[in-house]
């Protein structure tokens, strides 16, 4: 349910940049960042009560990439948000969604590393601090936050292909036979 709440916070996003004011500017990073916050407490919860269904597995990060690409897009659209970054980020995380479709198919799963989690606080911040209506002054502070998110973001994806490729990890079980 948390997972489906951060989707349609999506439309609400997209509605307030769109609108391309100070005070929609300022409201479009306040869902953003609650958005963000509900996917640490959706893992927290899950951790917690020990609970995880088919459809939060895929549903939490169909949630997080649009909730991360939905304000990249817009802000692109509106010239505030650099292409190439938002080239590496999305093209990232298509790559890495679809390569865990490619492995969910043959039974193997690719949970979320401690770095990817790190590359997620860091879009997270990037994002916010593009989404924000902050003066020029500013600049160097959001392309710093940029570049540390899209290197995390690309050293992450580089990891995960590397784990796909490596060996499959057999269980003592199955290492004994």
């Amino acid at each position: 349910m948390i997972s489906a709440g951060r989707i349609l916070l999506v439309p609400v996003i997209v509605a307030l940049l769109a609108a391309d004011t100070t005070a929609s500017r300022l409201a479009a990073a306040g869902v953003f960042v609650a958005g963000a916050a509900t996917d640490g407490l959706d893992g927290y919860l899950a951790r917690r009560w020990d609970t995880s269904t088919r459809t939060g597995q895929w549903l939490d990060p169909l949630a997080d990439k649009a909730l991360v690409a939905a304000p990249i897009v817009m802000l692109v659209a509106h010239g505030a948000f650099p292409l190439w970054a938002a080239v590496l980020i999305l093209g990232r995380e298509l790559a890495i969604a679809a390569l865990r479709v490619f492995l969910g198919s043959r039974g193997r799963s690719m949970p979320a590393s401690l770095p990817a989690k790190i590359k997620t606080v860091l879009q997270i911040v990037a994002i916010t601090l593009y989404v924000l209506p902050l003066g020029l002054g500013s600049s160097g502070l959001r392309f710093g936050a940029l570049l540390a998110a899209v290197a995390v973001t690309m050293a992450t994806g580089l990891q995960y292909v590397a784990v796909a490729l490596g060996p499959v990890e057999k269980t003592p079980g199955e290492a004994a036979r």
